[in-house]
């Protein structure tokens, strides 16, 4: 662990508040790092602080991400406070479920505003203070609907396969300044967004074929967030990680399999 302070590392999180993006806040801060917590939810986003109590390596700005002016606000905010930023995770995310027919173009243009332009926009204004340091690592955090489709998720798995693109796109153009880019692609997480859109027969969907048969934690896609960042993964750009239980390599056949049913068929005696 690195010692806090002025110079120890500096992680940015967007839509940091809870879930994996607080989760991703608690693994950095464990790992020496300091921290800049930003979030568009203002009475979350304080809460959040207090409850860290760590006025010296924590920040917490309140900064709509799909703005390009509060973004650059708030990056400058972060540059003049820590002086650097060595890794960014774009985790600001929205959804909307509905049906093709039913999705509005303001539905449309909040899910692709929040997760699509947000890791654009905070990207490139954290790019001029990672290369002034030397370098760094960027995570997106797109999900398992960018690798397949779902049902009701036209916008949001539309946005979630753009970041997958926009990371390689970032990676062979930032790698050249020392900056690496990387995606991670979680399956159903146990977040508190979930839990109030996922109904008891979704959850029992996604059990169905997900080969661990459950839904992930925040601490585990935070885990792999902290690798990517790391210099343990310092040969890895522009790569999408599926932290997803399986899911993503699962076919048909998993319930079946688990009540024993799979027998190969007799052969035909005729």
């Amino acid at each position: 662990m690195q010692a806090a302070s002025g110079s120890a590392p500096v992680a940015v999180v967007t839509g940091a508040a809870r879930g994996i993006g607080l989760a991703c806040t608690n693994w950095f801060l464990a790992h020496g790092y300091r921290v800049a917590l930003l979030d568009i939810d203002a009475a979350t986003l304080r809460a959040t602080e207090a409850a860290l109590a760590d006025a010296q390596r924590v920040l917490a700005v309140e900064a709509d991400v799909s703005n390009p002016q509060q973004v650059q606000s708030a990056i400058d905010a972060v540059d003049a406070r820590f002086g650097r930023i060595d890794a960014l995770v774009n985790n600001a995310g929205v959804a909307v479920f509905k049906r093709i027919e039913e999705t509005t173009w303001e539905d449309w243009r909040h899910v692709l505003g929040t997760n699509l332009d947000g890791a654009f926009l905070c990207t490139q204004a954290c790019t001029p203070v990672m290369k002034r340091g030397g370098g760094g690592a960027v995570v997106n955090i797109a999900s398992i609907s960018g690798l397949r489709a779902s049902t009701l998720r036209v916008a949001y798995g539309t946005s979630k396969g753009a970041i997958i693109h926009l990371t390689k796109q970032q990676a062979i153009e930032l790698g050249n300044a020392g900056i690496r880019a990387n995606c991670i692609a979680p399956g159903p997480v146990d977040t508190e967004m979930a839990k109030l859109v996922h109904s008891v027969a979704i959850r029992s969907d996604y059990h169905d074929t997900i080969p661990l048969n459950r839904y992930g934690t925040p601490e585990e896609i935070a885990r792999a967030v902290g690798f990517l960042c790391s210099q343990e993964a310092s040969y890895v750009n522009g790569q999408t990680l599926a932290v997803d239980g399986g899911f993503d390599a699962s076919g048909v056949g998993l319930p079946t399999l688990r009540r024993g049913g799979l027998q190969h068929p007799a052969a035909d005696p005729s």
